[in-house]
């Protein structure tokens, strides 16, 4: 009775403390076991009692010690998230705090410093109050009177995302009272690092340190790619569409620049973070990364079609080399690479915004000849035969590029009363002109698949007396940073309603990957046209002017505004998106023959 008994309360009190199932069936069977050896169970009571108390004092112990790690793991940053963080509130305060964008600090040099004292942190309480102090004596930030007021003005607020100042994971509760009290009173008026391009609306940087070190110590660099990652956290239209979200980009970067060896490495990461934004306008030059390219090439033309590398022409050479290829090879290996895998290699660092994108700028830089060797041995499809062939290479120098000037007109009439127009070389004096000789002709085809000459608007005024507007444009909002201003729409419809002759035709707009920016710019306009379609393929996919400036002391570029379709429609990454989708097929290239002009005489042959 009494074993029974002292059984159920040790289960009663197991299970209120906690203890395990297992735990008290292990007390009952010693406590049966020497009950029956000592026969004394009041004793054995005493006993156990004290062997729980025991157990119950580690187990408290135990909870205390992993309870307390808990905290202080929770209470600790790592270096990459101290200086994520130091990255993110150095350039909210370039752009938000008010003495900071009046240029009243060599803000470089504080970053620098604080990354020096950030590394001597242990927990987040010592971080926060680095950071506490540092804003502190930034200055008093006053009230600002105009912050809040309404306007009639509509943002776009797809980039635009502050949050991480409220990160309670990051920042203490004061820190966060601080970041938020700057954005609600920010620098509203004239910004010390950036200002607005007249006429344009795109940004210009201006008092920013360069340097230009070959390969600077580590602070120097993180500096570099602090500066680049704020310049796109809150003035690149498209930061919301890149591949890899943009706050990871800056945690995959950290430790690739603080681990960098030499200057080569350097340019290559800094390629490397360009070519994150995944915009066909985005640029980087380096002559170590050339170098280490290869200053070799041969001396072809290619293109690309049915994923077949094609040779489209032959250059001639000054050392008077022969060569055996011929123009309609399908080159399927070099030094025994596969077209595909040397497409996987250089592909983190060619900028783009699309994949044809990226295969059209790694042939405009010669990428799949590139060496630095003498010869290259090729596999080739010739004729339904595979051969190999070891090739000599030649540098720029011993090259010789034939004039790539056309000869074609400036437009002209095709059979079947159909005029075309070459926009590449239509200048805005020829306009009138062009449409007296064409305007009577039942289709107008426009070859965009180039870059034109700023004669689109022209155009469309002349063909159209029904204004449309043709796009949507975003600029950067420089008095609230990250967020983006849409222009005035009115700005944007053509088509001139006291013209008395408009065009009663059709249009076609030709395009290619090679269309980009204002030949994306210049397709949208056309296409406003009640009977236009657009024939070809994937176009670049980067509409808008850039946004200039220096990185690591050299010149880059990305899209500084935003183009829209009146509807919402994104153009960006995207392209304008064909109305019948044509690409070049190997067996055209091999015959040369221009496929999306055919397909567009087809159309307007047959309606379909």
């Amino acid at each position: 009775m009494i074993l029974s008994l002292l059984v159920f309360d040790i289960e009663e009190k197991v299970i209120i403390d906690g203890y395990k199932f297992t735990e008290f069936l292990s007390l009952t069977f010693i406590y049966r076991f020497l009950g029956k050896i000592l026969a004394f169970e009041k004793i054995f009571l005493i006993v156990l009692k004290k062997i729980i108390m025991i157990k119950k004092g580690i187990y408290f112990l135990l909870i205390v010690f992993m309870g307390s790690q808990n905290f202080l793991a929770q209470e600790k940053l790592t270096q990459n998230e101290k200086l994520e963080t130091l990255c993110k509130v150095w350039g909210f305060l370039k752009y938000y705090h008010p003495n900071v964008a009046k240029g009243t600090y060599n803000w470089d040099n504080q970053l620098i410093e604080k990354i020096k004292e950030a590394e001597k942190t242990e927990t987040k309480k010592q971080f926060n109050k680095m950071i506490f102090e540092w804003i502190d004596g930034l200055g008093k930030v006053e009230i600002c009177k105009t912050c809040n007021e309404k306007n009639d003005k509509k943002n776009f607020l797809k980039n635009f995302d502050l949050n991480w100042t409220d990160d309670e994971n990051i920042f203490t509760k004061n820190v966060i009272e601080k970041l938020n009290f700057i954005e609600e009173n920010r620098q509203t008026g004239t910004q010390y690092y950036v200002n607005s391009i007249p006429n344009t609306n795109q940004i210009n940087l201006k008092n920013e340190i360069i340097y230009n070190e070959n390969f600077p110590e580590i602070n120097i660099r993180l500096t570099e790619l602090f500066r680049y990652w704020n310049l796109v956290e809150y003035f690149f239209p498209y930061k919301y569409q890149t591949d890899l979200k943009w706050n990871d980009v800056l945690k995959e970067m950290i430790p690739r620049f603080q681990n960098i060896k030499n200057e080569t490495e350097y340019q290559f990461a800094l390629l490397e973070l360009v070519t994150k934004v995944d915009d066909s306008h985005a640029s980087y030059y380096s002559k170590k990364i050339e170098e280490s390219f290869g200053l070799q090439y041969l001396p072809t033309k290619v293109k690309f079609a049915d994923n077949k590398l094609v040779i489209t022409h032959l250059y001639e050479n000054k050392l008077n080399l022969k060569y055996d290829l011929e123009i309609g090879d399908i080159i399927t290996k070099i030094d025994n690479k596969t077209i595909s895998e040397i497409i996987e290699f250089y592909k983190k660092y060619v900028p783009a915004s699309n994949y044809n994108v990226k295969i059209r700028n790694m042939i405009y830089q010669n990428y799949f000849f590139r060496t630095n060797n003498e010869f290259l041995n090729l596999e080739i499809e010739r004729k339904g035969k595979v051969i190999t062939v070891k090739v000599p290479t030649l540098n720029n120098k011993n090259l010789v590029f034939q004039s790539t000037k056309n000869e074609d007109s400036k437009w002209k009439i095709l059979d079947n009363n159909i005029g075309f127009v070459n926009m590449k070389i239509l200048e805005k004096e020829d306009v009138n002109k062009m449409y007296e000789e064409l305007k009577n002709t039942k289709t107008i085809i426009f070859d965009i698949r180039n870059y034109p000459k700023g004669t689109a608007k022209s155009i469309m005024n002349l063909l159209s007396n029904k204004p449309n507007q043709f796009c949507d444009i975003i600029k950067p909002d420089l008095s609230y940073p990250g967020k983006f201003q849409y222009e005035d729409s009115k700005n944007f419809i053509l088509g001139n309603k006291e013209n008395n002759s408009p065009y009663q035709g059709k249009i076609i707009i030709l395009v290619n990957e090679t269309t980009q920016s204002h030949a994306e710019f210049s397709t949208m306009i056309l296409q406003t046209f009640p009977n236009s379609k657009v024939i070809g393929s994937q176009t670049s996919g980067a509409d808008g002017n850039v946004s200039k400036f220096n990185l690591a002391g050299k010149p880059t570029v990305f899209t500084g505004l935003g183009v829209f379709y009146p509807d919402g429609k994104e153009t960006q990454r995207i392209g304008i998106v064909p109305d019948i989708e044509v690409k070049p097929t190997v067996k055209g290239l091999q015959e040369n023959r221009d496929e999306v002009l055919e397909r567009a005489l087809e159309y307007i042959k047959n309606g379909k």
